[in-house]
């Protein structure tokens, strides 16, 4: 096993279990407890942990940007829900617009199950790799800076390609979901180009876990007016359910 493949693992454990131990990872990977550590210090240096006596626990600020890999392996049940739910309200035929959130990924593996004709534009890597073998859809790629770490093209020329298009469903995900703060990413570009996508759709919605909600990220995409529905795997808190009713912005969960 190469060191990335061993670190990224370690990531996604920490995921689960918030916290490692040294000894127990030298025996899973066969490895020395001094390279353990050297992986934990390389993660700590990359952000991702905090390194304890004995072991390392997950830095759970929500500005971190985890690996795509490490993010698409995290909440999979919840995220299938979610899918299966956003698959029921495409119709053949529509156009979309799918952010580069590891939630969109599991959004078009469903889609391609069962829809016909779909056109979707996306500035996600992976989606777009994902859906090359649908003959009968239209894929569109953004243009954009390549985001190391995300499998994401962002930036200006992203959000150009996106305004010269308008679709009948929009879906992002965010990195927090705040009463007060609205839609927010760790990403100032991210949070551009998923600002554009939410203009440039008649249905705007937003699909999202709940161990976003309450929690605020660095920089702003918007506000519940700006969506038009929202999509989780757990019934959100009634104070929440209360919000959504104000603004007149449905949510439905599994």
């Amino acid at each position: 096993m190469l060191a990335i493949e061993r670190r990224n693992e370690i990531l996604e454990r920490l995921q689960r279990e918030k916290r490692v131990v040294v000894s127990e990872l030298s025996k899973a990977y066969g490895v020395s407890e001094e390279t353990i550590r050297r992986d934990l210090e390389k993660l700590e240096n990359d952000g991702y942990v905090i390194k304890s006596y004995g072991g390392a626990v997950l830095n759970e600020n929500v500005n971190i940007d985890m690996p795509f890999n490490v993010r698409k392996n995290t909440n999979v049940v919840g995220k299938q829900r979610i899918a299966e739910i956003v698959n029921g309200m495409v119709k053949d035929g529509e156009r979309l617009m799918l952010d580069s959130s590891s939630t969109a990924v599991f959004i078009a593996k469903a889609l391609k199950e069962e829809k016909k004709n779909l056109t979707i534009i996306t500035n996600s890597i992976e989606i777009v790799i994902e859906l090359f073998e649908m003959q009968d859809w239209h894929v569109l790629s953004t243009g954009g800076l390549a985001m190391e770490g995300s499998l994401a093209l962002v930036g200006p020329q992203t959000d150009q390609m996106l305004r010269a298009y308008h679709v009948d469903k929009t879906v992002i995900s965010c990195k927090g979901f705040d009463m007060e703060n609205g839609l927010t990413d760790s990403n100032e570009l991210h949070a551009r180009n998923k600002k554009t996508m939410l203009e440039r759709a008649d249905c705007k919605i937003l699909a999202v876990d709940s161990s976003k909600f309450g929690h605020t990220a660095f920089t702003a995409i918007g506000g519940l007016d700006d969506i038009s529905k929202i999509i989780t795997d757990e019934k959100p808190e009634e104070q929440w359910l209360e919000l959504f009713r104000k603004h007149q912005v449905e949510c439905i969960w599994p």
